[in-house]
């Protein structure tokens, strides 16, 4: 039996009949027993469920193979702050789950009418926040996965599943995706729907996909997205690279910046890379993130506080905190956003995409889930970016830089994501 590995091979081999569905999830199946001890990446799985999907995939493609959909027999894992139908929504917590959800977020129904595989729902830390779950670090158990999207990253990272939904409101995506050395894509902001989602930020909230790679990736984000042209990966010949280290570079470990300074000039041994500098009036954008982040969470998670106030852990009463006291900064902090946002095309003017840092060292130990400072400011632009990994630190774990585009240029995004990938060693 092949062995596919990636999105696309796992299509084509079930498309040729290589390998049936059903094969395809108990490998997965068989990947997850095995590593879930120290793992810890799941907060529900029903394995017969799982194998019943696949053999109805099976069925479908035997029945009417043009039926087959762009996903079919891909195994996906959906974070656990996304309904799932016949699953609970725990979202990280410590509060009761009472029952479980009746209807598939639009997401996860799209993903399933391309013919994908759900396979449960992936750890999330506290409400998408900062509290940090179980999992562990595929590279190192004793290191963070990242979060919020913990378990997602860490399933992918262990070779355990080839792709699985996250979400961004900080770094959520592009962290954890860096820390356990894979791809993650968080799309331009709005352009994937939220219904069914446990929402933190009414702003700022952002579905995307963490995958083994950018093409599977894609692939994904083009479904969840019902848009295939967007999230196509652009032709990027002639592509122009800024490389930006942005006004948090001092924040990194000394290291870590040599390892994305090597990197980037390597890539430029192959590709056109010029250094770009962020405008002045972008200065503060970090600020202006965290305090929209806060006073959105407390609105967003308001209900929950005052029904379960004594169930939620210090870090997470600590935001809502935050975001009580910082409401009188919130007006200016979104005309600061809007200032940045006006300045891309400034930024944008002499280069398609930018390669900038995205995390400001190896994965810390798994206490904590490392620090989303090098994600805000894109967050808060809205912009698309993606995780690249294929950088090392000192200790041999990963240390992912991440492509930046400006909004709707997702397909140019995922295309330069693409072509930097193989220039990196993946």
């Amino acid at each position: 039996m092949t062995d596919p590995r990636h999105v696309t091979e796992i299509v084509a081999a079930i498309r040729s009949r290589q390998v049936t569905a059903e094969q395809v999830a108990r490998r997965c199946l068989d990947a997850i027993a095995e590593l879930e001890p120290t793992l810890q990446a799941w907060a529900h799985l029903d394995e017969e469920a799982v194998l019943e999907q696949a053999r109805e995939r099976d069925r479908q493609q035997a029945e009417d193979p043009a039926s087959v959909g762009l996903l079919h027999g891909v195994p996906v894992g959906v974070k656990d702050i996304i309904d799932v139908a016949g699953m609970p929504t725990g979202n990280g917590a410590d509060i009761p789950v009472d029952g479980f959800a009746t209807t598939d977020a639009v997401v996860v129904a799209r993903l399933r009418a391309e013919g994908a595989v759900i396979v449960g729902k992936t750890v999330t830390t506290e409400f998408a926040l900062f509290r940090p779950g179980a999992t562990t670090n595929p590279h190192d158990a004793s290191r963070t996965p990242g979060g919020s999207s913990s378990g997602s990253a860490a399933a992918v990272g262990a070779g355990t599943i080839p792709l699985a939904i996250g979400t961004q409101t900080a770094g959520s995506i592009v962290r954890p995706a860096s820390f356990c050395g894979i791809v993650g894509a968080k799309p331009t902001v709005g352009s994937v729907v939220r219904d069914g989602v446990t929402m933190c930020s009414s702003t700022l909230d952002t579905i995307g996909l963490l995958g083994s790679d950018v093409p599977g990736v894609a692939a994904g984000l083009s479904v969840m997205a019902s848009d295939p042209e967007s999230f196509t990966p652009a032709a990027v010949d002639g592509l122009r690279i800024g490389f930006c280290r942005t006004f948090e570079w001092g924040e990194m470990d000394r290291s870590a910046q040599e390892v994305v300074e090597t990197g980037v000039r390597g890539l430029a041994d192959h590709l056109d890379v010029v250094e770009v500098d962020l405008p002045m009036m972008m200065r503060g954008i970090v600020q202006a993130q965290q305090v929209i982040m806060n006073v959105e969470c407390a609105d967003e998670l308001a209900d929950v506080r005052e029904e379960h106030e004594a169930l939620l852990s210090p870090k997470l009463l600590q935001v809502l905190d935050a975001g009580e006291a910082w409401r009188w900064a919130y007006g200016p902090a979104t005309d600061h956003a809007a200032l940045g946002r006006a300045l891309l095309d400034q930024l944008f003017a002499e280069v398609d995409v930018i390669i900038a840092p995205a995390v400001l060292g190896e994965p810390p130990l798994a206490d904590s889930t490392g620090d989303p400072l090098l994600c805000r400011m894109w967050t808060l632009l809205g912009t698309p970016a993606i995780a690249v990994p294929g950088l090392t630190g000192p200790s041999g774990l990963p240390v992912g830089v991440q492509v930046i585009a400006p909004p709707g240029r997702d397909a140019i995004a995922l295309g330069a994501a693409e072509l930097i990938a193989d220039h990196l060693g993946i």
